[in-house]
């Protein structure tokens, strides 16, 4: 995974943080947070900062 398919879903509900990749993104809008279970949408997710190396 390149750093530039990372994203940062955030939940909503529970506050759960974590970096995913695309399809990881499309498992969250289906199923719901890993964590709590709350249904989430588009908000939940951005664009990885990249650091500079």
């Amino acid at each position: 995974m390149s750093a530039s398919e990372d994203i940062v879903f955030t939940c909503p509900h529970c506050g759960e943080t974590m970096t995913v990749n695309p399809a990881m993104r499309d498992a969250l809008f289906s199923n719901g947070c890993v964590v709590c279970g709350a249904a989430v949408d588009g908000d939940a997710f951005a664009p990885a900062e990249q650091s500079c190396t």
